[in-house]
């Protein structure tokens, strides 16, 4: 897995925002991310890749499990969830729309990014139709996912 994720880390480099990315090891607190993925390969790559960054990881393996984890869980003990999409059991729409349906506000507002290999516009519409937040594509650059999780809980830091 070193070798994998090492390729991604040379893309990193280039910053198309201007804004400064953060580095390995550089978040200022333990930011607590859901990764739900069924694909064990593609787990593992984001898990390694966020640990770097200095994010706690959690895991399901399908929507159903996400679900469940978000449902029984308290505010805060996520501050965002990467959502595949295509998974057996429960698809992360379907996920994503009974996590938008929890009674909780702070559990049902929860911020979700799709990741998927879909990158055509009526996929990302269908993301956004169901109540996901954002889309990030797959494989995983790194430099995108950095930025877009970055951007994604500055905004809900109100930073």
């Amino acid at each position: 897995m070193e070798i994998v994720c090492e390729g991604y880390k040379k893309s990193m480099r280039k910053d198309s925002d201007n804004a400064k990315l953060l580095e390995p090891g550089e978040l200022p607190s333990k930011r607590k991310v859901l990764v739900v993925e069924d694909n064990e390969l593609n787990s593992e790559i984001a898990i390694a890749i966020l640990n770097e960054y200095g994010f706690q990881v959690h895991t399901a393996e399908n929507g159903a499990e996400a679900v469940e984890k978000i449902k029984n869980s308290i505010p805060g003990d996520y501050d965002l969830v990467l959502m595949d999409v295509q998974m057996p059991v429960m698809n992360g729409y379907e996920a994503t729309k009974q996590i938008r349906a929890l009674t909780d506000p702070a559990l049902s507002g929860i911020t979700i990014l799709a990741m998927t290999a879909n990158a055509f516009d009526e996929d990302r519409k269908k993301v956004l139709e169901c109540g996901m937040d954002g889309f990030l594509s797959k494989p995983i650059v790194i430099e995108e996912l950095i930025s877009t999780l970055q951007k994604n809980l500055d905004q809900v830091s109100g930073v």
